[in-house]
């Protein structure tokens, strides 16, 4: 899951790396940054959501599967699937560490032609309260929106 990250006097890959609890190879990846110096302040990047507020982590173990470790943790499969960006038939691999969603928040992944007032109404909160909630909303396909429980 990503969002958008206005660069400010000051910031290099490596502070916002920090800031976003990340590499700054995932950084640099992520906006085809060839080298650590080609940024500058007033250009937005996309940058990972900061997972540490709303996952957990995990590292599969032999024998694991997507549907095993979603019953362990009474999550949909399919949501763990599509916040690890996989296929919820994808192979996954002994020592792979994926994210865990927090038992006290509630997600919700964006389709196209969602609105704010779709989004309230799933999460059963006013137009604000889903905007105080999110530091970001673009509403496009593929954000992930959440509500504390």
């Amino acid at each position: 899951m990503y969002d958008k990250y206005l660069i400010q006097p000051g910031d290099d890959i490596k502070s916002i790396a920090k800031k976003f609890n990340t590499k700054e190879s995932i950084i640099m990846d992520l906006n085809n940054i060839p080298f650590p110096d080609m940024i500058r302040a007033g250009k937005e990047i996309i940058v990972p959501i900061n997972k540490e507020k709303y996952f957990d982590y995990y590292t599969i173990k032999k024998g694991d599967s997507l549907y095993a470790i979603a019953r362990e943790y009474n999550i949909n499969p399919d949501l763990l699937a599509i916040l690890n960006g996989l296929d919820s038939q994808d192979y996954i691999y002994p020592e792979q560490e994926i994210l865990i969603p927090k038992n006290n928040y509630s997600y919700y992944v964006t389709k196209d032609g969602d609105t704010l007032e779709i989004v309230s109404e799933k999460f059963n909160l006013s137009k604000g309260e889903v905007v105080d909630t999110n530091e970001t909303i673009y509403l496009l396909p593929g954000q992930l929106l959440v509500k504390k429980n």
